[in-house]
């Protein structure tokens, strides 16, 4: 069974970063392909970034250029997000999920605010 564990979430000022982290067990071939979603209170979940097995990436409009999804070499059962330029618009629910999978992580809260 695939478990996925996020980290990483807090209280940051705009234009400030974050880094969160997914920790996945489980899961029987690597590389996997992940992706971070977000939700806002009120909101829709809505995708910020995705990395596939090929290592190819896709992000969501609202994050491209201050957002990167990468997988930890080394420990390849890990993949990360790192946030830059935080805005307050960035406040929300980070979730991990293991795309193609019912797997996600219980989520990692991120408020941005001065």
């Amino acid at each position: 069974q695939v478990q996925l564990a996020e980290s990483g979430g807090g209280l940051v000022q705009p234009g400030g970063s974050l880094r969160l982290s997914c920790a996945a067990s489980g899961i029987a071939f690597s590389p996997w392909s992940a992706g971070w979603y977000r939700q806002a209170p009120g909101k829709q979940r809505e995708v910020v970034a995705q990395i596939f097995d090929d290592g190819h990436t896709q992000y969501g409009d609202s994050v491209k250029g201050r957002f990167t999804i990468s997988r930890d070499n080394a420990a390849k059962n890990t993949v990360w997000l790192k946030m830059n330029n935080l805005k307050p618009e960035d406040t929300a629910v980070y979730y991990c999920h293991h795309l193609g999978t019912y797997a996600w992580g219980q989520g990692t809260q991120v408020t941005v605010s001065s």
